[in-house]
């Protein structure tokens, strides 16, 4: 039996399992003891006890019947590998990965150790399948994005502060909770973990110069410290890159108090030595977190009397963050937002000028903060119009490149998975100049469940446990889009016995259409303008009846498309009403609403197919929420049919308009009524994650459930009763 040789040591990593039903032998060997191999080892080892193979301690007497040899570098490979290494190492790109068979030898090989732990996460998947190591298929697989981020919100210093983030405080100071969230993104290959807060470093550091910008004392500091050091460790450990990403220009209250300065928006030179000196500080104190991130927006003179420009944005940030990246005793990555940044060249100006070894991540969000819409790009955030600024990317950046962030302000509550979108998404926005996804929201933290009423059958501790498809599908289709969908569905294989896997992934692609559609039609711009999953608009941009914040049949009717190629259902009508001939390149409303009843019909059949041939009660938990989605599919079909007929009806009078658009808001109602039933004993009235933020528009807007809005639905229909 032979080990891989490294030039100084033996790095013999060797771990033997006997199946229980058999005598075979397998071995693990690795050219790395580093942490990161030992992370994926000792996974795998997890997988091999739970596969029913027993771990033998020694192989004195016999070689194994099968190995497992881990190939992660070039150099001091015993002579036996160096040529297979050598002949597959040229086809691996980044932190992609081959696994081959050669003889009763599975070869990992990679040339990174985060891309040989993939692979070691692809033989865990497989071995969750059948349990059967001889079993494990050949792959090669290169990641199609190479920077796969979570956007996670802090409940400290947060940027939406409020009742759904303050419920986060504690739990996101538990390493247990991390562990889990960690392990998580390893196995659907997200990494990198970037940590979003107003102003994060007296959480972090006291600083030298400036000591009382920090509330905490020196025991207090010494536990963030603590807890810090321990995540980024953890992170890195398994291959996660972590970021610290702020908004600009802000201080701690403390620091405003005790230095004579002002919370926000505070352009003195003592806000940016603060600053400076503090960015240095945090790299130098922090040797494992990866890099920082900067937000030009919004305390930096982006709107009111004192407004700054591009120039003088880009300034500050080149002051502050760049000086004090430079300044420390190592370099580290960089993530700059284009939100609100204004002028693509000054950007550039600023990142050339950083001169930092390894590209800069350029941020931009994609269709503003609904990205859960058209995979077309739409709009986006660079500046308050939301007009699409292509010099970001035009001429293509040599020392930067562009992530899109697809925001999710749109559901919180109910499951969601849809491959065929994310798949449709990179196919359309992945070009040469994107190499990067963020996937998060701002005013969600995916940590306490505080919609969930308490169930016998609830299988989850954490709420990013419960949205584990949402996950799973973002980040493993986002390095590899060309997974199939036997490939995904084989999760669900693991999770429930019995169950028609393929099925219930149709069930869930077809119910999570509802909110991509929804906001595709329902223009929303930052995050308060639409909440798909409560039919929302709590801010309106367009026509506001200010009745509610429900979108009421008025206010859909006036509204805007997101999508490029979706009529509204006041232009529609208009051209109807007109009789000009619309192209075949234009989605009508009455198709929409065709497309939406038909995929939501064909999910409540798949649903109820999965309910009779399966009554595994956790399963019937998800199913549950994907009814939601149908019958709410139903309902924003059945209403944009009532928007229509109610708009020719305001130009023709015709009473049969009238009367059809009553007949399907009576439809609406059932439809929201067994919404109400299917979620009054099954989610609890919870805080909107907006409220707070802003004086409420709504003061009886505390808490968001679906029964709450009943009143709005009937309001739709007693409206078109009553017309005259």
């Amino acid at each position: 039996m032979h080990g891989i040789l490294l030039n100084v040591s033996i790095l013999y990593l060797c771990i033997l399992f006997t199946a229980c039903q058999s005598s075979e032998n397998v071995a693990i060997l690795s050219d790395s003891e580093s942490p990161s191999m030992t992370y994926g080892i000792s996974k795998l080892s997890e997988q091999l006890t739970t596969s029913n193979y027993s771990i033998i301690t020694t192989v004195k007497n016999s070689p194994p019947d099968t190995k497992i040899v881990l190939l992660t570098s070039g150099s001091g490979i015993a002579d036996e590998y160096k040529s297979l290494y050598a002949s597959y190492s040229t086809e691996i790109v980044n932190d992609g990965f081959i696994t081959t068979w050669r003889d009763n030898s599975l070869y990992v090989v990679a040339v990174t150790e985060r891309g040989c732990v993939y692979g070691i996460m692809d033989i865990i998947d497989q071995l969750r399948v059948h349990g059967n190591i001889k079993h494990i298929q050949e792959k090669k697989i290169n990641p199609a994005i190479s920077f796969r981020a979570i956007k996670f919100n802090l409940p400290w210093a947060p940027y939406r502060p409020g009742p759904a983030t303050e419920i986060h405080e504690q739990m996101c100071r538990d390493l247990k909770y991390w562990k889990s969230f960690l392990d998580m993104m390893v196995e659907n290959r997200f990494n990198a973990l970037t940590l979003w807060s107003n102003h994060l470093f007296p959480f972090m550091i006291r600083s030298r110069n400036y000591p009382k910008a920090t509330p905490f004392d020196d025991d207090e500091l010494e536990e963030w410290k603590t807890f810090w050091k321990s995540l980024f460790r953890m992170a890195k450990i398994r291959g996660i890159e972590t970021y610290i990403v702020n908004w600009n220009i802000v201080v701690s209250e403390e620091f405003a108090e005790n230095y004579d300065a002002k919370i926000y928006d505070d352009r003195s030179e003592l806000v940016k030595k603060y600053t400076r000196e503090s960015v240095t500080q945090l790299i130098n104190e922090y040797e494992d977190l990866t890099g920082l991130g900067v937000t030009l927006a919004d305390w930096m003179g982006n709107w009111g009397e004192n407004l700054m420009t591009p120039l003088q944005r880009e300034e500050w940030i080149r002051e502050t963050f760049i000086d004090g990246m430079n300044q420390a005793d190592r370099k580290v990555k960089f993530i700059h937002r284009a939100v609100l940044a204004g002028d693509p060249k000054e950007m550039r100006r600023v990142i050339d000028y950083a001169g930092l070894p390894e590209k800069t991540v350029v941020e931009v969000k994609f269709n503003w903060s609904h990205g859960h819409s058209t995979p077309t790009l739409a709009i986006t955030h660079a500046n308050n119009d939301g007009t699409i600024m292509r010099e970001f990317w035009d001429p293509k950046p040599e020392n930067y490149f562009i992530a899109w962030t697809i925001r999710n302000e749109d559901f919180f509550v109910l499951r969601w998975g849809n491959p065929e979108f994310i798949r449709n998404h990179i196919a359309t926005n992945n070009h040469d100049y994107v190499d990067g996804y963020f996937i998060g929201s701002e005013g969600y933290i995916p940590a306490v469940d505080y919609s969930q009423k308490d169930h016998p059958h609830k299988t989850w501790d954490y709420a990013f446990q419960k949205q584990w498809l949402f996950y799973a599908m973002w980040g493993r289709l986002l390095f590899n889009p060309e997974e199939t969908d036997e490939s995904i569905a084989q999760l669900f294989s693991i999770r429930y016995q019995n169950v028609d896997a393929l099925k219930l992934l149709k069930a869930y692609s077809l119910a999570s259409e509802t909110p991509l559609e929804i906001a595709s039609f329902y223009k929303g711009t930052w995050d308060f303008t639409l909440y798909s999953e409560g039919f929302l608009a709590p801010v309106q941009f367009g026509f506001d009846d200010q009745q509610s914040p429900f979108i009421s049949i008025e206010e859909m009717i006036r509204h805007e498309t997101l999508a490029p190629n979706y009529l509204s259902i006041e232009k529609y009508c208009r051209a109807r009403i007109s009789g000009d001939t619309l192209s075949s390149d234009w989605v009508t409303p009455l198709q929409l609403a065709d497309r939406v009843s038909t995929r939501a019909s064909e999910g409540m059949e798949c649903i109820e197919e999965l309910r009779n041939s399966n009554v595994n009660p956790a399963l019937g938990l998800e199913l549950d929420d994907l009814e939601i989605w149908c019958n709410l599919g139903l309902y924003f079909a059945d209403k944009i049919r009532a928007g229509v007929a109610l708009r020719l009806f305001y130009d023709g009078k015709e009473r049969a308009q009238q009367e059809a658009a009553e007949k399907y808001l009576v439809s609406c109602l059932d439809h929201w009524k067994n919404i109400i039933s299917l979620t009054e004993d099954k989610y609890k009235p919870m805080p909107y994650v907006s409220m707070g933020y802003h004086d409420s528009l709504w003061p009886e807007f505390t808490e968001f459930h679906w029964k709450f809005f009943l009143k709005d639905v009937e309001q739709d229909l007693k409206y078109v009763q009553e017309m005259k």
